[in-house]
């Protein structure tokens, strides 16, 4: 394939093994390693040559001395020898002495240029290997696969995500309009930046395109067909995969698992990918556990913890995160609490799932005290989340001061502006105590427009209280804003139309629910069986 090796050596050259050792024994030294140009005339060449033992070295820095001899003796390097210095501040990370040899070339060639990119990149300098970029479109010099390849990687770093569609479209371009060949790396990564910047579509174009699909570009199109919700193209790419390995497992486990219609396939996949006698990583067990979470299947994410404990993740505070929350969202309370407990390390988001799995679980007077004693005696400041766990135990508690002292802390002593789901949590807090005018008082002065979850926060408070007209302010606004996607508001209305007597106007919104087409979905239940776990609605009878 063309430039397939050269691009292949380009890449690791940036290597580099970290090995312990030193290059030489103590107290001894070795002028014919590296060191020609000490012993004999100093040429171009043995430069050449004594440069590449460092570059190929474990310990690159050791030979910028031959950079400093170059300076004392003014030898004028010529562009090989200048490049292989550019190459050696590169491994040693001396990104600022590499630029200063790539600006003292009189005319930098390509290689010189797409050495000085992925340098930048490397080093998380996103725009300055684009201006460089756009450098080398203005000199005598045309941009090769390899500096396509490094345009697509500058374009994933997070300051230009916005970006990233419109640059790789851009190199898209160039490639079918120039003699470029786009090889396996060029599409690896044109394929990884259309699905980070969520256009799927372009990704499988450029999918479709390649005639050896390797296994990174199937886990990206498996990743991102999961995440829009495509799982039947994700389980194609999945199923046409000829070598698998266990990060393609992992994204099909990880995309079941986010599901409460999939995460029983992720539980499928997990088994047959122990069958084929791969290793779970961290990753394969943090998504089993999720999907564990979305099952209530605390039975199955016991053996997952047994089996972790076997394991040298059972320490890691990402697992330790996820059993926790997985505990907590199966009504385990206790074993997420002894989980807890034996954590030898915790951080702002293990804190946050045992607040917020006290504060669901009925125990909102241990959520509070956990998210006093997290400040108080551990220092870590709440985040978002904490703080909407803190705020739904107040609600459950009928704590109305606690909740405005924690709402109002958020941009007192955090500097964070509280999201709608605080004013939804807040609105709800003075609902379930009967506050409805306070609720509507509050609603009427969010500094901005309220969403849906709030409007369907103080519905639900109308509707235990029997406020009816309220209510119909409330559903009123939600229907505004979205028909269809809350069907439980026209229910929750209709109820408290019912408890007020009111059955005229009940008939009335049960028909504009048929006009609009709105319904609600039947609720259902996992349960297990011989089979599995198997869901059955309302109403369905188990055969036997």
């Amino acid at each position: 394939m063309k430039n397939g090796k050269l691009l292949t050596s380009r890449f690791s050259i940036f290597a580099s093994t970290h090995n312990p050792q030193p290059l030489l024994p103590p107290n001894q030294t070795n002028l014919s390693t590296g060191s020609s140009y000490l012993l004999q005339p100093m040429t171009a060449s043995v430069l050449s040559t004594d440069l590449q033992h460092f570059i190929n070295s474990d310990h690159p820095s050791h030979g910028q001395k031959i950079h400093a001899h170059i300076l004392k003796t003014g030898f004028r390097p010529n562009t090989n020898v200048s490049i292989k210095l550019l190459v050696l501040h590169l491994k040693s990370c001396c990104l600022a002495y590499a630029r200063q040899m790539f600006d003292e070339l009189p005319h930098p060639t390509l290689s010189a240029y797409n050495y000085m990119i992925s340098g930048y990149i490397k080093d998380g300098k996103a725009l300055e290997s684009l201006n460089l970029v756009r450098r080398l479109t203005f000199s005598n010099e045309r941009p090769d696969g390899f500096t396509l390849s490094m345009i697509l990687k500058a374009s994933t770093c997070q300051k230009l995500l916005p970006l990233a569609n419109s640059l790789g479209k851009q190199v898209h371009a160039q490639v079918v309009k120039s003699d470029i060949e786009a090889d396996e790396v060029l599409h690896t990564v044109l394929i990884d930046l259309y699905v980070k910047s969520g256009r799927i579509d372009y990704a499988r174009r450029v999918f479709d395109m390649m005639l050896e699909k390797n296994v990174i570009c199937s886990t990206s199109m498996i990743s991102g067909y999961m995440n829009a919700g495509f799982i039947q193209d994700a389980e194609y790419i999945f199923k046409k995969t000829p070598e698998k390995d266990v990060v393609v497992y992992n994204a099909m486990i990880e995309g079941y698992s986010k599901s409460l219609e999939t995460a029983k396939e992720a539980l499928n996949v997990y088994i047959n990918m122990l069958q084929l006698n791969f290793r779970p990583t961290i990753s394969t067990f943090a998504s089993i556990i999720g999907a564990c979470s979305v099952l209530s299947a605390f039975e199955i994410g016991q053996q997952i913890h047994a089996q972790l404990m076997k394991t040298q993740f059972f320490s890691d505070i990402k697992i330790g995160s996820a059993l926790l929350d997985m505990y907590s969202k199966c009504g385990r309370i206790e074993d997420a609490r002894n989980v807890f407990d034996r954590m030898t390390e915790r951080n702002v988001y293990s804190w946050t799932s045992m607040i917020d799995g006290y504060g669901k679980n009925g125990n909102p007077e241990e959520a509070l005290d956990l998210f006093d004693r997290m400040q108080r005696d551990h220092c870590i400041a709440p985040n978002y989340v904490t703080v909407l766990g803190a705020l739904s135990a107040c609600g459950h508690a009928g704590l109305v001061a606690r909740g405005w002292e924690i709402f109002d802390s958020m941009e007192r002593n955090y500097s964070m502006k509280p999201r709608m789901e605080h004013y939804a949590c807040m609105v709800d807090l003075l609902g379930r105590t009967g506050s409805l005018n306070q609720a509507w008082d509050f609603v009427m002065s969010m500094p901005e427009k309220p969403n849906s979850d709030v409007w369907a926060a103080l519905l639900s408070a109308c509707r235990l209280h029997d406020d009816v007209e309220m209510a119909n302010i409330a559903a009123n606004e939600i229907f505004k804003l979205n028909i269809d996607d809350r069907p439980g508001a026209y229910v929750a209305l209709s109820n408290a139309l019912a408890a007020a007597g009111k059955w005229d106007r009940v008939s009335e919104l049960r028909d504009l629910m048929k006009v609009r087409g709105v319904s609600k979905d039947t609720g259902f239940s996992w349960v297990g069986t011989d089979d599995g776990l198997e869901g059955f609605r309302v109403g369905q009878r188990m055969g036997y």
